[in-house]
């Protein structure tokens, strides 16, 4: 059977399916990409990618003159393709609970567009089972389709570097949707692990709640310190001084993102809320933002002060505002502060941020609410700057 490209990726558009169809197409694969999203896809179109991603845009630029990568909002690209990679996930609702209306609704969508002789592999984050339910659905529609979960591992903006050098979790449902995930990802030589479905969905999402636990960890320990008038930073750098076994223990900082706590929060629905650690990760890493306010209040009278936030991405170096906390301290601080105005050098998509010299003129105390490399070398006009994170020189003494 005949198809006109090796692989489509359903949501290529985003974080999770670009980088993976510029990897594939740059192997020397045919990779399509279906997205509704036609903004993203006319940027896409003309060489520029819609997002921060190291090494993308030579990557896009040379697919698009090689006319190997293909681009559509209409499912109809979906049947012209081999091998269907799908980017959608299972988010959690406004009580922590998975959510399966998108792959629901993403597979009735293909369904008129999926025929024998395609590959179907599941790439996002996926609460436990539903790996096997696709399956389900697939036999009570009639579609004898192999199917894999094959999970993405990388971390947002090293994702090009990343899917080419880190081993692929292969969990195929049956030893045919096994045997054409292997093969795809063989076109990338990247070692692979096989598991099966459910042991695949785990992996994911204990890596992530992993990730998540051990940042509320730092947290925690910074909370303590700073309650104990202690200074945290020096303190860390003081435990890890030639210490191999705390290499890895983080410093503090807001963890956020679209990823680390919705995962959690999957693995503690699965778990009946019985997930304590998780739980409670949660509730020191959203709690951090209160808790920098409370130290703030005691400190000057917020009702009659400016406060100024730096770094509204979730992450630093980064654009993606999704999840970020620096939205959250910003509703805190708005309630409590006399004025809040926000800067971020790479966020483009809030156009309620400020130049970055206007925030710290403007502005009576700085909060440093993601460590973006730029604020390292910035003169703050002698305004006291909130760091949790230890990243600048001189500390406010929060």
């Amino acid at each position: 059977m005949q198809f006109v490209n090796d692989l489509c990726v359903v949501g290529g558009a985003g974080h999770v399916g670009l980088p993976f169809a510029l990897v594939f197409a740059e192997a020397g694969l045919r990779a399509a990409i279906y997205d509704k999203n036609k903004s993203a896809l006319d940027r896409i179109s003309s060489g520029t990618v819609p997002f921060m991603e190291q090494g993308a845009e030579p990557l896009l630029r040379k697919a698009l003159a090689e006319k190997r990568l293909a681009l559509s909002d209409s499912p109809r690209i979906v049947g012209e393709s081999r091998v269907v990679v799908i980017t959608i996930g299972t988010p959690v609702d406004e009580f922590f609970n998975p959510v399966f209306k998108d792959i629901r609704n993403c597979l009735a969508e293909l369904k008129p567009f999926l025929r024998e002789g395609q590959v179907l592999v599941l790439r996002s984050t996926v609460y436990p089972g539903t790996t096997e339910w696709c399956a389900r659905w697939l036999r009570e529609n009639g579609l004898n389709i192999p199917l894999a979960y094959c999970p993405e591992r990388v971390v947002q903006g090293k994702s090009i570097e990343e899917i080419k050098q880190l081993p692929q979790i292969i969990g195929g449902v049956t030893p045919e949707g096994e045997r054409e995930a292997l093969n795809l990802f063989k076109k990338i030589s990247v070692e692979t692990y096989l598991l099966n479905p459910i042991e695949a969905e785990f992996a994911k999402l204990f890596t992530n709640a992993y990730r998540y636990i051990h940042f509320a960890t730092a947290n925690q320990f910074y909370m303590i310190a700073a309650s104990a008038g202690v200074d945290y930073p020096r303190l860390l750098e003081g435990m890890k001084f030639h210490y191999p076994r705390l290499e890895g223990l983080p410093g503090p900082g807001f963890s956020a993102g679209p990823c680390l706590l919705k995962d959690t929060m999957q693995l503690n629905a699965f778990a009946k809320n019985q997930f304590d650690l998780g739980a409670a990760a949660m509730n020191i890493n959203e709690g951090l933002v209160m808790f920098l306010v409370e130290r703030m209040s005691a400190q000057w009278d917020l009702k009659e002060k400016t406060i100024g936030i730096l770094g509204m991405a979730f992450k630093p170096e980064n654009d993606d505002t999704r999840a970020a906390l620096s939205y959250k301290l910003k509703k805190v601080l708005e309630f409590n502060a006399k004025a809040v105005l926000t800067t971020d050098p790479f966020v483009r998509t809030d156009p309620a941020l400020l130049p970055l010299d206007q925030v710290i003129r403007e502005s009576d105390i700085l909060i440093l609410a993601i460590p973006h490399r730029v604020y390292k070398s910035v003169d703050f006009l002698g305004k006291p700057v909130v760091d949790a994170w230890g990243f600048l020189a001189k500390e406010a003494g929060l």
